[in-house]
Order: C-alpha cells, then structure tokens, then sequence
C-alpha cells in the first residue's frame, strides 16, 4: 500500500506485510505516515544509540521495554505509550518478550530512513 493516491484508501493483507530489517513487520503506509509492528521481541540489551529523520509514537501491546535517551530512560509496558521526536539520538532494551505497535511520520521504510548508521 505504500505509496497510493491519496485520494484511495487501501488495505495491507496480513500475508503481505513485509518484514523490515530490523525485525519489524511494516503494516500499512500512506505517503506522509506508516504503522509498523514490533512482535514478541525478545530480551536485549539495546543497540546503541541512533537519531532517525522521522518522528515515532508508539504503543506497548505486552512485554516489557526500557526507551534510552541520553540521561532518560523511560520505562514501557502494556498500555504506555511515547514519542521519539525526529533526530533525537535513542535505542531500546528488551527487557521482557515485547510486542508494541509504531506510527512514523514520515513513513521510516521509504527513502533509506530505517538504514543502519554508517
């Protein structure tokens, strides 16, 4: 669905949601915004931290997360919810087998956005 008119609406069969290479599965896309599921994640220590070109809200399904920020750390479970605003320099840790579901604006699977820092 990504890139449609955006006079159309659309629909992402589930059988079709693409995998992202971050272990995310990109649901649905419109031209200024994208959703995105992060499934049963398992425990980690985090990546280190990354700024990303696009802002995120997100909600906690189930599990358990730590949001990092610099000197915050915000900690996330079923029915939080939070915002990465566009170029702040962040990562997660798993604490417990974690699922949430993310909106990005603008869409973050287009134009190389979710590519690993060089």
């Amino acid at each position: 669905m990504s890139g449609t008119s955006e006079s159309r609406v659309g629909k992402v069969e589930a059988v079709a949601v693409a995998a992202g290479g971050m272990g995310q599965r990109n649901l649905a896309a419109g031209s200024r915004v994208a959703m995105r599921l992060w499934a049963a994640q398992q425990p980690s220590e985090g990546e280190p931290e990354v700024a990303r070109e696009y802002e995120t809200v997100g909600y906690a399904v189930s599990g358990r997360a730590r949001l990092r920020a610099g000197d915050e750390t915000l900690e996330l479970g079923p029915g939080d919810s939070w915002v990465v605003p566009a170029g702040v320099r962040h990562t997660y840790e798993i604490v417990e087998a974690f699922t949430a579901v993310e909106a990005t604006a603008p869409p973050a699977q287009e134009a190389g956005r979710d590519a690993s820092p060089s």
